[in-house]
């Protein structure tokens, strides 16, 4: 595939993101930060909250688990996930935190079970969406192209 091509797929993907509400304009803020001097700077940035997810979503997991859920302790894993969902664009994790804090404002065990599982949901989904998008930026690379700049006007 010549590198024209797999940029367009790479925009038309990336693009794809933004309408489906995986991404926001965080994400292009992030892009925006890489340069020549740090050209894996997203890659990087998304792989520390990729790590730091994990563990937080097992911790989540745990204290849900418990027979007395400290719901302070829940909450305080739940705002800390949602700020760093926030702060690499992932919308829909960050829309699924917001909805998790108020079933732990509320001391629902029920609905914050729930909850760990559609944050569990909606967390897999974008990792495997941003896992793809940085394959196909490695495509475009090891193919001699770079990666176009994009703007949220479509």
């Amino acid at each position: 595939m010549e590198v024209g091509q797999m940029q367009r797929q790479w925009v038309d993907y990336t693009k794809s993101l933004f309408l489906e509400g995986f991404l926001d304009g965080q994400f292009l803020q992030l892009q925006q930060l890489q340069d020549e001097s740090n050209p894996d700077f997203v890659v990087e940035v998304v792989s520390l909250f990729f790590e730091d997810s994990e563990k937080l979503l097992n911790d989540l997991t745990r204290a849900l688990e418990q027979p007395t859920v400290d719901f302070k302790r829940v909450d305080a894993h739940v705002h800390q996930f949602k700020g760093s969902s926030s702060s690499i664009g992932a919308q829909r994790v960050k829309n699924a935190c917001i909805a998790f804090r108020n079933f732990c404002e509320e001391k629902n065990t029920e609905g914050c079970v729930r909850c760990v599982q559609q944050v569990k949901h909606e967390y897999y989904l974008v990792k495997s969406k941003l896992e793809t998008l940085f394959a196909m930026e490695q495509q475009i690379m090891a193919a001699g192209g770079s990666i176009p700049m994009l703007e949220l006007n479509f």
